[in-house]
Protein backbone atom coordinates (compact mmCIF):
# COMPACT_ATOMS: atom_id res chain seq x y z
CA UNK A 1 0.00 0.00 0.00
CA UNK A 2 3.02 2.46 1.04
CA UNK A 3 4.85 1.52 -2.28
CA UNK A 4 1.26 2.75 -3.97
CA UNK A 5 0.71 5.97 -2.25
CA UNK A 6 4.71 7.07 -3.45
CA UNK A 7 3.10 6.99 -6.75
CA UNK A 8 3.38 10.41 -7.93
CA UNK A 9 -0.36 9.73 -9.34
CA UNK A 10 -1.74 8.75 -6.08
CA UNK A 11 1.34 11.15 -3.88
CA UNK A 12 -2.05 13.06 -1.93
CA UNK A 13 -3.79 10.27 -0.38
CA UNK A 14 -0.69 10.18 2.30
CA UNK A 15 -2.79 12.99 3.58
CA UNK A 16 -5.05 11.13 5.78
CA UNK A 17 -8.07 14.39 5.50
CA UNK A 18 -7.38 14.60 2.04
CA UNK A 19 -8.36 10.71 1.50
CA UNK A 20 -11.20 10.49 3.91
CA UNK A 21 -12.25 13.17 1.84
CA UNK A 22 -11.83 11.28 -1.25
CA UNK A 23 -13.63 8.60 -0.17
CA UNK A 24 -16.68 10.19 0.53
CA UNK A 25 -17.26 12.42 -2.24
CA UNK A 26 -16.85 9.60 -4.19
CA UNK A 27 -19.84 7.96 -3.10
CA UNK A 28 -21.74 11.13 -3.09
CA UNK A 29 -20.72 12.37 -6.40
CA UNK A 30 -21.88 8.64 -8.12
CA UNK A 31 -25.43 9.18 -5.74
CA UNK A 32 -25.77 12.64 -7.69
CA UNK A 33 -24.71 11.94 -10.90
CA UNK A 34 -27.83 9.03 -10.81
CA UNK A 35 -29.89 11.64 -9.62
CA UNK A 36 -29.16 14.35 -12.82
CA UNK A 37 -29.43 11.04 -14.87
CA UNK A 38 -33.05 10.27 -13.30
CA UNK A 39 -34.22 13.97 -13.43
CA UNK A 40 -33.15 14.74 -16.75
CA UNK A 41 -35.10 11.01 -18.23
CA UNK A 42 -38.17 11.70 -16.36
CA UNK A 43 -38.07 15.41 -18.37
CA UNK A 44 -37.64 14.39 -21.38
CA UNK A 45 -39.95 11.15 -21.04
CA UNK A 46 -42.74 13.55 -19.81
CA UNK A 47 -42.39 15.77 -22.15
CA UNK A 48 -40.17 14.96 -25.30
CA UNK A 49 -39.18 18.44 -25.66
CA UNK A 50 -35.73 19.41 -26.81
CA UNK A 51 -36.58 22.80 -25.00
CA UNK A 52 -37.41 21.02 -21.89
CA UNK A 53 -34.55 19.33 -21.90
CA UNK A 54 -32.65 22.85 -21.46
CA UNK A 55 -34.92 24.27 -19.28
CA UNK A 56 -33.99 21.14 -16.69
CA UNK A 57 -30.53 22.17 -16.77
CA UNK A 58 -31.27 25.94 -16.78
CA UNK A 59 -33.21 25.21 -13.45
CA UNK A 60 -30.66 23.79 -11.49
CA UNK A 61 -27.17 25.64 -13.16
CA UNK A 62 -27.91 29.46 -13.36
CA UNK A 63 -28.95 29.71 -9.85
CA UNK A 64 -25.53 29.13 -8.89
CA UNK A 65 -24.19 31.48 -11.47
CA UNK A 66 -26.71 33.97 -9.54
CA UNK A 67 -25.19 33.56 -6.38
CA UNK A 68 -21.79 32.16 -7.38
CA UNK A 69 -20.34 35.78 -6.59
CA UNK A 70 -21.84 35.50 -3.08
CA UNK A 71 -20.78 31.87 -2.55
CA UNK A 72 -17.58 32.86 -2.99
CA UNK A 73 -17.32 35.63 -0.54
CA UNK A 74 -19.10 33.69 2.36
CA UNK A 75 -16.60 30.94 1.51
CA UNK A 76 -13.48 33.22 1.99
CA UNK A 77 -15.32 35.02 4.89
CA UNK A 78 -15.98 32.35 6.97
CA UNK A 79 -14.96 28.42 8.02
CA UNK A 80 -14.86 26.57 4.77
CA UNK A 81 -15.25 22.97 6.72
CA UNK A 82 -18.39 24.71 8.35
CA UNK A 83 -19.81 25.85 4.80
CA UNK A 84 -19.38 22.61 3.49
CA UNK A 85 -21.03 20.44 6.13
CA UNK A 86 -24.18 22.72 5.99
CA UNK A 87 -24.51 22.65 2.04
CA UNK A 88 -24.03 18.95 2.36
CA UNK A 89 -26.73 18.60 5.03
CA UNK A 90 -28.95 20.71 2.77
CA UNK A 91 -28.40 18.56 -0.67
CA UNK A 92 -28.94 15.67 1.72
CA UNK A 93 -32.44 16.95 2.25
CA UNK A 94 -33.38 18.20 -1.17
CA UNK A 95 -32.82 14.78 -1.99
CA UNK A 96 -34.56 13.26 0.54
CA UNK A 97 -37.61 15.55 -0.86
CA UNK A 98 -37.22 14.45 -4.50
CA UNK A 99 -37.65 11.07 -3.36
CA UNK A 100 -40.73 11.19 -1.19
CA UNK A 101 -42.26 13.37 -4.36
CA UNK A 102 -41.56 10.34 -7.22
CA UNK A 103 -42.68 8.15 -4.55
CA UNK A 104 -46.33 9.49 -4.38
CA UNK A 105 -46.45 9.31 -7.72
CA UNK A 106 -48.69 12.40 -8.28
CA UNK A 107 -45.18 14.63 -9.02
CA UNK A 108 -45.60 17.43 -11.88
CA UNK A 109 -42.52 19.48 -13.73
CA UNK A 110 -42.76 22.34 -11.62
CA UNK A 111 -41.79 20.77 -8.81
CA UNK A 112 -38.94 18.74 -10.33
CA UNK A 113 -37.81 21.95 -11.28
CA UNK A 114 -38.23 23.82 -7.98
CA UNK A 115 -35.85 21.46 -6.29
CA UNK A 116 -33.35 21.83 -9.25
CA UNK A 117 -33.03 25.64 -8.65
CA UNK A 118 -32.44 24.54 -4.48
CA UNK A 119 -30.20 22.36 -5.53
CA UNK A 120 -28.56 24.86 -7.64
CA UNK A 121 -28.58 27.42 -5.24
CA UNK A 122 -26.95 25.24 -2.62
CA UNK A 123 -23.94 24.75 -4.93
CA UNK A 124 -23.35 28.06 -5.38
CA UNK A 125 -22.13 28.42 -1.52
CA UNK A 126 -20.83 24.70 -2.02
CA UNK A 127 -18.24 24.83 -4.41
CA UNK A 128 -16.01 27.99 -3.51
CA UNK A 129 -16.17 26.01 -0.50
CA UNK A 130 -15.01 22.77 -1.26
CA UNK A 131 -12.48 23.18 -3.65
CA UNK A 132 -10.34 25.80 -2.19
CA UNK A 133 -10.67 23.33 0.81
CA UNK A 134 -8.34 20.62 -0.71
CA UNK A 135 -5.78 23.35 0.23
CA UNK A 136 -6.52 23.17 3.74
CA UNK A 137 -6.39 19.20 4.17
CA UNK A 138 -3.35 18.42 2.48
CA UNK A 139 -0.31 17.91 4.46
CA UNK A 140 2.16 18.83 2.03
CA UNK A 141 1.83 21.79 -0.01
CA UNK A 142 3.49 20.79 -2.88
CA UNK A 143 1.27 17.24 -3.65
CA UNK A 144 -1.21 20.15 -3.94
CA UNK A 145 -1.29 19.69 -7.86
CA UNK A 146 -1.76 16.02 -7.41
CA UNK A 147 -5.01 16.25 -4.87
CA UNK A 148 -6.75 18.70 -7.25
CA UNK A 149 -5.41 16.38 -10.26
CA UNK A 150 -7.23 13.17 -8.10
CA UNK A 151 -10.41 15.46 -7.61
CA UNK A 152 -10.50 15.77 -10.91
CA UNK A 153 -10.56 11.81 -11.07
CA UNK A 154 -12.71 11.70 -8.67
CA UNK A 155 -15.43 13.71 -10.75
CA UNK A 156 -14.82 11.84 -13.82
CA UNK A 157 -15.67 8.19 -12.07
CA UNK A 158 -18.86 9.22 -10.42
CA UNK A 159 -19.95 10.13 -14.19
CA UNK A 160 -18.69 7.23 -15.25
CA UNK A 161 -20.39 5.06 -12.74
CA UNK A 162 -23.04 7.21 -11.61
CA UNK A 163 -25.01 7.46 -14.81
CA UNK A 164 -24.92 3.30 -15.64
CA UNK A 165 -26.39 2.84 -12.00
CA UNK A 166 -28.71 5.22 -12.86
CA UNK A 167 -29.42 3.74 -16.01
CA UNK A 168 -29.85 0.06 -14.72
CA UNK A 169 -31.79 1.68 -11.51
CA UNK A 170 -34.04 3.59 -13.80
CA UNK A 171 -35.00 0.43 -16.04
CA UNK A 172 -36.04 -2.13 -13.31
CA UNK A 173 -36.32 0.15 -10.36
CA UNK A 174 -38.31 3.26 -11.01
CA UNK A 175 -36.45 7.08 -10.54
CA UNK A 176 -37.64 7.10 -6.80
CA UNK A 177 -35.00 4.59 -6.19
CA UNK A 178 -32.44 6.55 -7.95
CA UNK A 179 -33.55 9.52 -5.86
CA UNK A 180 -33.22 7.20 -2.64
CA UNK A 181 -29.39 6.30 -3.23
CA UNK A 182 -28.33 9.77 -3.50
CA UNK A 183 -29.89 10.62 -0.25
CA UNK A 184 -28.44 7.52 1.22
CA UNK A 185 -24.91 8.25 -0.41
CA UNK A 186 -24.62 11.82 1.60
CA UNK A 187 -24.09 9.88 4.87
CA UNK A 188 -20.63 8.97 3.59
CA UNK A 189 -19.21 12.30 3.07
CA UNK A 190 -20.73 13.93 6.20
CA UNK A 191 -19.23 10.99 8.06
CA UNK A 192 -15.81 11.58 6.45
CA UNK A 193 -16.06 15.15 6.83
CA UNK A 194 -16.69 14.94 10.64
CA UNK A 195 -13.49 12.15 11.10
CA UNK A 196 -10.95 14.78 9.81
CA UNK A 197 -9.10 16.63 12.23
CA UNK A 198 -8.24 20.16 10.75
CA UNK A 199 -6.45 22.83 12.02
CA UNK A 200 -8.25 25.58 13.85
CA UNK A 201 -9.85 28.11 12.54
CA UNK A 202 -8.36 31.60 12.28
CA UNK A 203 -10.67 34.05 11.36
CA UNK A 204 -10.13 36.57 9.15
CA UNK A 205 -8.96 39.76 11.75
CA UNK A 206 -11.57 42.70 9.34
CA UNK A 207 -14.69 42.14 7.93
CA UNK A 208 -15.18 44.17 5.25
CA UNK A 209 -19.00 45.22 3.56
CA UNK A 210 -19.88 42.00 0.69
CA UNK A 211 -20.26 44.61 -1.45
CA UNK A 212 -16.30 45.92 -0.99
CA UNK A 213 -15.50 42.22 -0.96
CA UNK A 214 -17.32 41.80 -4.61
CA UNK A 215 -15.96 44.43 -6.05
CA UNK A 216 -12.24 43.49 -4.77
CA UNK A 217 -12.78 40.28 -6.62
CA UNK A 218 -13.52 41.81 -9.54
CA UNK A 219 -10.72 44.25 -9.64
CA UNK A 220 -8.52 41.43 -9.28
CA UNK A 221 -10.12 39.40 -12.25
CA UNK A 222 -9.60 42.69 -14.24
CA UNK A 223 -5.53 43.31 -13.29
CA UNK A 224 -4.95 39.37 -13.92
CA UNK A 225 -5.23 38.79 -17.47
CA UNK A 226 -4.23 35.09 -17.34
CA UNK A 227 -6.95 34.49 -15.30
CA UNK A 228 -9.54 36.65 -17.18
CA UNK A 229 -8.25 35.46 -20.83
CA UNK A 230 -9.07 31.67 -19.56
CA UNK A 231 -12.51 32.62 -18.40
CA UNK A 232 -13.44 33.80 -21.36
CA UNK A 233 -12.80 31.23 -23.59
CA UNK A 234 -14.42 28.45 -21.18
CA UNK A 235 -17.71 30.70 -20.96
CA UNK A 236 -17.56 30.48 -24.97
CA UNK A 237 -17.09 26.81 -24.92
CA UNK A 238 -19.70 26.51 -21.98
CA UNK A 239 -21.84 28.72 -23.67
CA UNK A 240 -21.75 27.20 -27.06
CA UNK A 241 -20.04 23.82 -27.03
CA UNK A 242 -20.46 21.88 -23.95
CA UNK A 243 -24.18 21.99 -23.29
CA UNK A 244 -23.96 19.33 -26.22
CA UNK A 245 -25.09 16.68 -23.44
CA UNK A 246 -28.43 18.03 -23.06
CA UNK A 247 -29.64 16.49 -26.56
CA UNK A 248 -28.19 13.11 -25.20
CA UNK A 249 -31.81 11.80 -24.53
CA UNK A 250 -32.69 12.64 -27.61
CA UNK A 251 -29.78 9.96 -29.08
CA UNK A 252 -30.57 7.78 -26.39
CA UNK A 253 -34.46 7.31 -27.38
CA UNK A 254 -34.88 8.60 -31.08
CA UNK A 255 -31.96 8.38 -32.88
CA UNK A 256 -30.48 4.81 -30.99
CA UNK A 257 -34.02 3.77 -30.01
CA UNK A 258 -32.95 2.97 -26.40
CA UNK A 259 -34.43 3.53 -22.91
CA UNK A 260 -33.12 4.55 -19.77
CA UNK A 261 -30.24 2.71 -19.75
CA UNK A 262 -29.45 3.76 -23.46
CA UNK A 263 -29.05 6.88 -21.98
CA UNK A 264 -27.15 5.89 -19.03
CA UNK A 265 -24.54 3.95 -21.37
CA UNK A 266 -23.99 7.13 -23.53
CA UNK A 267 -23.04 9.27 -20.28
CA UNK A 268 -20.87 6.33 -18.87
CA UNK A 269 -18.91 6.44 -22.30
CA UNK A 270 -18.71 9.86 -22.02
CA UNK A 271 -17.63 9.61 -18.29
CA UNK A 272 -15.35 6.80 -19.14
CA UNK A 273 -13.07 9.47 -21.71
CA UNK A 274 -12.86 12.06 -19.20
CA UNK A 275 -11.44 9.67 -16.38
CA UNK A 276 -9.03 8.75 -19.47
CA UNK A 277 -8.31 12.77 -19.50
CA UNK A 278 -7.98 12.90 -15.92
CA UNK A 279 -5.21 10.13 -15.72
CA UNK A 280 -3.50 12.01 -18.27
CA UNK A 281 -3.47 15.21 -16.76
CA UNK A 282 -2.96 13.94 -13.41
CA UNK A 283 0.65 11.90 -14.91
CA UNK A 284 2.08 14.44 -16.52
CA UNK A 285 5.14 16.00 -15.71
CA UNK A 286 5.10 19.38 -13.31
CA UNK A 287 5.17 21.79 -15.94
CA UNK A 288 3.80 22.15 -19.56
CA UNK A 289 2.57 24.40 -22.55
CA UNK A 290 -0.77 24.88 -21.11
CA UNK A 291 -1.93 26.70 -23.96
CA UNK A 292 -0.83 23.77 -26.50
CA UNK A 293 -2.58 21.69 -24.42
CA UNK A 294 -5.90 23.93 -24.17
CA UNK A 295 -5.76 24.39 -27.98
CA UNK A 296 -5.33 20.82 -28.88
CA UNK A 297 -7.77 19.45 -26.63
CA UNK A 298 -10.27 22.42 -28.02
CA UNK A 299 -9.52 20.54 -31.40
CA UNK A 300 -10.03 16.95 -30.62
CA UNK A 301 -13.78 18.32 -28.69
CA UNK A 302 -14.62 19.50 -32.11
CA UNK A 303 -13.74 16.78 -34.76
CA UNK A 304 -15.39 14.45 -32.22
CA UNK A 305 -18.76 16.01 -32.23
CA UNK A 306 -18.78 16.72 -35.71
CA UNK A 307 -18.28 12.61 -36.22
CA UNK A 308 -20.69 11.64 -33.06
CA UNK A 309 -23.45 14.21 -34.45
CA UNK A 310 -24.71 11.94 -37.23
CA UNK A 311 -23.59 8.55 -36.29
CA UNK A 312 -26.50 5.48 -35.82
CA UNK A 313 -24.30 3.00 -35.63
CA UNK A 314 -24.39 2.61 -31.41
CA UNK A 315 -20.84 0.72 -30.66
CA UNK A 316 -19.05 3.17 -32.84
CA UNK A 317 -20.66 6.42 -31.44
CA UNK A 318 -19.60 5.01 -28.10
CA UNK A 319 -16.44 4.85 -28.95
CA UNK A 320 -16.33 8.53 -30.71
CA UNK A 321 -18.23 9.44 -27.29
CA UNK A 322 -14.89 8.16 -25.18
CA UNK A 323 -13.09 10.87 -27.28
CA UNK A 324 -15.75 13.60 -26.42
CA UNK A 325 -15.90 13.14 -22.53
CA UNK A 326 -11.69 12.93 -23.17
CA UNK A 327 -11.90 16.32 -24.92
CA UNK A 328 -14.74 18.02 -22.72
CA UNK A 329 -13.49 17.33 -19.92
CA UNK A 330 -9.68 17.55 -20.20
CA UNK A 331 -10.60 21.52 -20.88
CA UNK A 332 -11.95 22.40 -17.44
CA UNK A 333 -8.85 21.27 -15.58
CA UNK A 334 -6.72 22.88 -17.44
CA UNK A 335 -8.28 26.01 -17.64
CA UNK A 336 -9.40 25.54 -13.34
CA UNK A 337 -5.17 25.07 -13.11
CA UNK A 338 -4.54 28.96 -13.41
CA UNK A 339 -7.34 29.60 -11.07
CA UNK A 340 -6.31 27.49 -8.52
CA UNK A 341 -2.74 27.65 -8.30
CA UNK A 342 -2.50 31.75 -9.36
CA UNK A 343 -5.22 33.09 -7.16
CA UNK A 344 -4.12 34.86 -3.78
CA UNK A 345 -4.89 32.99 -0.83
CA UNK A 346 -7.45 35.51 0.40
CA UNK A 347 -8.69 35.77 -3.16
CA UNK A 348 -9.66 31.88 -3.67
CA UNK A 349 -12.47 31.75 -2.96
CA UNK A 350 -13.36 34.61 -5.43
CA UNK A 351 -12.05 33.35 -8.17
CA UNK A 352 -13.26 29.77 -8.14
CA UNK A 353 -16.90 31.61 -7.73
CA UNK A 354 -15.60 33.18 -10.99
CA UNK A 355 -15.21 30.44 -12.16
CA UNK A 356 -18.47 28.55 -11.25
CA UNK A 357 -19.78 31.92 -12.94
CA UNK A 358 -18.20 30.98 -16.31
CA UNK A 359 -19.85 27.66 -16.04
CA UNK A 360 -22.75 27.68 -14.19
CA UNK A 361 -24.16 30.76 -15.80
CA UNK A 362 -23.26 29.85 -19.76
CA UNK A 363 -24.12 26.40 -20.15
CA UNK A 364 -27.42 26.36 -18.73
CA UNK A 365 -28.05 28.97 -20.92
CA UNK A 366 -26.20 27.04 -23.37
CA UNK A 367 -28.53 24.61 -22.53
CA UNK A 368 -31.80 26.53 -23.33
CA UNK A 369 -30.22 27.86 -26.92
CA UNK A 370 -28.81 24.26 -27.84
CA UNK A 371 -32.73 22.91 -26.77
CA UNK A 372 -34.38 25.90 -28.83
CA UNK A 373 -32.20 25.45 -32.24
CA UNK A 374 -32.58 21.73 -32.05
CA UNK A 375 -36.21 22.29 -32.05
CA UNK A 376 -35.85 23.90 -35.63
CA UNK A 377 -31.95 21.74 -36.90
CA UNK A 378 -32.74 18.70 -35.24
CA UNK A 379 -30.32 17.29 -32.91
CA UNK A 380 -27.43 15.89 -35.22
CA UNK A 381 -27.10 19.76 -37.23
CA UNK A 382 -27.17 20.97 -33.52
CA UNK A 383 -24.23 19.02 -32.79
CA UNK A 384 -22.46 19.22 -36.12
CA UNK A 385 -22.61 23.27 -35.06
CA UNK A 386 -21.43 22.80 -32.04
CA UNK A 387 -18.59 20.79 -33.29
CA UNK A 388 -17.50 23.41 -36.09
CA UNK A 389 -17.83 26.52 -33.20
CA UNK A 390 -15.53 24.64 -31.48
CA UNK A 391 -12.74 24.50 -33.87
CA UNK A 392 -13.57 28.42 -34.57
CA UNK A 393 -13.09 29.23 -30.97
CA UNK A 394 -9.55 26.77 -31.00
CA UNK A 395 -8.46 28.81 -34.17
CA UNK A 396 -9.37 32.44 -33.06
CA UNK A 397 -7.42 31.76 -28.89
CA UNK A 398 -4.42 30.30 -30.97
CA UNK A 399 -4.37 33.47 -33.28
CA UNK A 400 -4.25 35.34 -30.44
CA UNK A 401 -1.83 34.06 -28.10
CA UNK A 402 0.50 33.72 -31.21
CA UNK A 403 0.38 37.61 -31.27
CA UNK A 404 0.28 38.29 -27.90
CA UNK A 405 2.98 35.77 -26.86
CA UNK A 406 5.14 34.48 -29.78
CA UNK A 407 8.06 34.34 -27.83
CA UNK A 408 6.89 33.31 -24.43
CA UNK A 409 5.22 30.21 -23.06
CA UNK A 410 3.09 29.76 -19.95
CA UNK A 411 4.44 27.00 -18.00
CA UNK A 412 2.63 26.28 -14.90
CA UNK A 413 1.91 22.74 -12.86
CA UNK A 414 -1.12 20.97 -14.48
CA UNK A 415 -4.14 21.08 -11.79
CA UNK A 416 -6.61 18.73 -13.27
CA UNK A 417 -9.67 19.88 -10.78
CA UNK A 418 -13.01 19.53 -12.43
CA UNK A 419 -14.58 21.99 -10.82
CA UNK A 420 -17.14 20.08 -9.39
CA UNK A 421 -18.74 21.78 -11.12
CA UNK A 422 -18.40 21.37 -14.02
CA UNK A 423 -17.48 17.80 -14.98
CA UNK A 424 -20.43 17.44 -12.13
CA UNK A 425 -22.80 19.36 -14.03
CA UNK A 426 -22.01 18.45 -17.67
Amino acid sequence: MTNILNIRTFKAFQSRNYALFFGGQLISRIGMWMQRTAVVWIVYSMTHSTFMLGLTVFAEQFPSFLFSLLGGVVADRNNRYKVLMITQIISALQAVLLTILVFMEHYVIWEILSLSVLLGIVNAFDIPARQPLVHDIINKKEDLPNAIALNSTLNNLARLIGPSLSGIVLTQFGAGNCFLVNAISFIAVIISLMLMKLPPYKPTPTKKKISTDLKEGLLYLKNTPKISVILIMLSLLCLLVVPYNTLLPVYAKVIFKGDAATFGYINSFIGLGAVIAAIYLASLKSSTNLHRILFTNTVILGISLIVFSHLNIFPIAMAIAIICGFGTMSLIPICNTILQLEADEAMRGRVISFFAMAAFGMIPIGSLFIGMVSKYVGAPNSLLIQGIIALLIALSFYLFYKKKKRDRALLIPINTEETDTINNQI
